[in-house]
């Protein structure tokens, strides 16, 4: 992913491998992340991709106080794409 530019979309294995990497061990972060990757799998960056990474690399508690926004991103994780995802993942669904 890092020789891609940040715009790049994910091909096919790229997705596969990405939704399987965000398997998580707690269901209420598997319903963000399902949720999330619903919406928005098919049209995901090489970007969003690095920033959906660096929030799997949580642990899941800390990582359920950030979709739940009682925690913010703090020192490097408050980066302009793991904030992008964060957001898009806190969005509740319009239907």
């Amino acid at each position: 992913m890092d020789a891609l530019p940040d715009s790049a979309p994910l091909d096919a294995d790229a997705q596969r491998r990405l939704g399987w990497r965000c398997r998580r061990g707690l269901l209420e972060n598997d319903l963000f992340v399902e949720r999330f990757l619903q919406r928005y799998q098919a049209t995901l960056t090489v970007g969003q991709a690095r920033g959906l990474l660096v929030l799997m690399d949580l642990p899941d508690n800390d990582l359920l106080d950030l979709f739940l926004g009682r925690k913010e991103l703090e020192g490097e994780l408050d980066q302009a794409e793991v904030r992008h995802v964060l957001q898009l993942m806190r969005t509740p669904n319009k239907d």
